[in-house]
């Protein structure tokens, strides 16, 4: 019997389209096939689904006049919908945004990309479902840790001769375990996609370049760039705390809702302390909450949560503030257009000496180029 968790109703009208979708689905998931919405209603009253993917244009019913149903009755309101269409354009993908679809993919799909998704979306659907039973989705992370942990230690005590190769394991678990992590942060705050890779790249580009710095760079020197990139992913995990109807709003925030996301940054310090109780592994840790909780602070004391001034801001947190920023006024939002990086460079130069630490602001300009390549 397959598990609950891996079913999925695709719902079309082309056969084709059925047939091909069944194909890249069924080495993972348990497919159910259905070419019209009053089929779909049909399989639902036997089988429970992780996931149902709906066909937008089909006869009789479309797929906007089914998810209204769907949302409409107890027992299915929860089934995530991803809606199938030809149609590209800005205004239909809205409409089944706002019917209660958690996403729109264009067809003909990328198989490749459409698992993809459809696993980011069943591992957000799975977190939601353990915080609504109160088990911190944060624990389950650390329960992973721990009990990795043990295995590898189990591992090393057994078999000595293979030290390398078990090093090589557990930097593979801290970076699939941070990518886990991050990926469900960003599927959440979909309006800053792709901000923790291009942030993580900044903040490479910054560190290489303080190596030779006369000022700085015995200390990041003495840092293990590896585990610090890794780590600079979770500096946005605290908005795992922050609801959806904030993270997602498609306009400008109020001045109340900007002071409940600007909490991120002390519950990002607050789960990974959590983490770092379940496991004696700490050192990407380390980093991962120096991120997390000081790159909103400001050179000159003005920033959160803690109002930190200067040098009492760790170094990490300043070299975060300045990519951060950077993705930020560069990225399009719905409530402000894209900077370009030339009109970025003037804010940020702007910054210096009050937002940012000066130093570190001429060591930023001096390399900004690498940012938009």
């Amino acid at each position: 019997m397959e598990a609950l968790n891996s079913r999925i109703i695709l719902v079309d009208d082309n056969p084709a389209n059925l047939r091909t979708g069944k194909n890249v689905l069924s080495e993972k998931y348990a497919v159910y096939t259905a070419s019209s919405a009053a089929i779909l209603f049909n399989l639902l009253n036997d089988i429970e689904p992780a996931m149902i993917l709906l066909d937008v244009e089909m006869p009789e019913m479309s797929g906007y006049e089914a998810i209204k149903i769907l949302k409409a009755k107890d027992e299915t309101k929860d089934i995530p919908v991803i809606f199938l269409t030809g149609k590209t354009d800005t205004e239909n993908e809205l409409e089944g945004l706002d019917l209660g679809a958690v996403d729109y993919i264009t067809k003909p799909f990328q198989p490749a990309l459409l698992l993809k998704r459809i696993e980011v979306h069943l591992l957000v659907e799975e977190q939601k479902k353990t915080l609504k039973t109160q088990t911190h989705v944060l624990e389950e992370q650390a329960h992973t840790l721990e009990t990795q942990q043990g295995e590898l230690k189990n591992f090393n005590e057994n078999l000595q001769k293979m030290v390398d190769e078990k090093t090589r394991t557990v930097l593979e678990l801290q970076d699939a375990i941070l990518k886990t992590v991050a990926d469900l942060v960003e599927s959440r705050d979909d309006i800053t996609g792709g901000h923790i890779e291009r942030t993580r790249r900044g903040v490479g580009i910054l560190v290489e370049a303080l190596l030779g710095h006369p000022q700085y760079g015995r200390e990041a020197g003495s840092w293990d760039i590896k585990l610090l990139l890794q780590s600079s992913q979770l500096h946005d995990v605290g908005k795992i705390a922050i609801s959806d109807t904030i993270l997602n709003k498609p306009g400008k925030l109020t001045p109340e809702e900007f002071e409940e996301m600007k909490k991120h940054a002390a519950f990002g310090v607050q789960i990974i302390e959590r983490i770092e109780k379940s496991t004696s592994a700490s050192d990407f840790l380390k980093y991962a909450k120096i991120f997390a909780g000081t790159h909103h602070e400001k050179w000159d004391g003005s920033g959160y949560p803690k109002g930190l001034k200067g040098e009492a801001i760790p170094l990490q947190g300043r070299i975060m503030a300045l990519a951060d920023v950077y993705d930020a006024l560069t990225a399009e939002r719905p409530y402000k257009k894209a900077f370009t990086h030339e009109e970025s460079l003037k804010i940020m130069a702007d910054g210096r000496g009050t937002q940012f630490d000066p130093a570190l602001t001429d060591v930023f300009l001096s390399v900004a180029d690498q940012m938009c390549l």
